[in-house]
């Protein structure tokens, strides 16, 4: 039997990054995927924002200061950070690093910088960008939405027009026109990303053997 070529850096379980301007509808994305495979966790980040409402700490951010945000980053702590609206925002590499060399599947919701930055220290990441169908589509799910005031809406309209050029450095791209439709690309890209031939020689690897050696190679 030939050897499949894998990545050194490949590990069992697969890290999805989901990346998207605000307004997008990416939250809701991820909780329509989450209910619809149970198998993968969601990585909860650090920020230091104030919660919004319904957030709850541990479950949507742990919400930190910014003194102590600074003590983790400077302690090793953060896979990435990112400053979003005046903002600070992060990953925990060590729970990272240990949920996927363990086999199990995460997804970290994240922005363009912070993948980037995941990109540089996990290759093998699956990294999925959304896009609205139209800027004015955006604009009126970010009215909607009421969290923001009309001059905080006014500055991410420009700021996504930045955003909107880095879906090229993305595996895959979701136009969130059709909400449904949208879950189902996602889902389906999930599924084609944990079939991947070298993952399945990790995941899989018992049965594997076993079906080799029945077969005689």
């Amino acid at each position: 039997m030939s050897e499949i070529t894998k990545s050194p850096s490949l590990a069992a379980g697969c890290l999805f990054v989901l990346a998207a301007p605000s307004g997008t509808g990416k939250t809701s994305l991820v909780n329509a995927l989450l209910a619809r495979e149970p198998g993968i966790r969601l990585s909860v980040s650090y920020t230091t924002r104030a919660p919004r409402p319904g957030e709850q700490e541990g479950v949507h951010y742990h919400f930190v200061d910014d003194t102590r945000f600074q003590a983790l980053q400077q302690n090793g702590e953060f896979l990435e950070t990112a400053r979003v609206y005046d903002h600070w925002y992060a990953t925990s590499a060590v729970w990272l690093k240990k949920q996927v060399e363990a086999g199990q599947d995460v997804l970290l919701e994240i922005d363009w910088q912070g993948a980037m930055q995941v990109r540089a220290r996990f290759p093998d990441s699956v990294q999925i960008f959304v896009l609205p169908p139209s800027l004015a589509t955006l604009r009126e799910r970010l009215e909607k939405r009421g969290q923001d005031t009309p001059e905080v809406i006014a500055r991410r309209l420009i700021s996504v027009r930045e955003e909107f050029r880095h879906y090229v450095d993305f595996d895959y791209v979701i136009i969130n026109q059709t909400f449904d439709n949208a879950v189902e690309d996602l889902v389906a890209i999930i599924r084609a990303a944990r079939l991947y031939a070298p993952r399945q020689r990790l995941r899989q690897a018992r049965l594997l053997r076993e079906l080799m050696t029945s077969a005689g190679c």
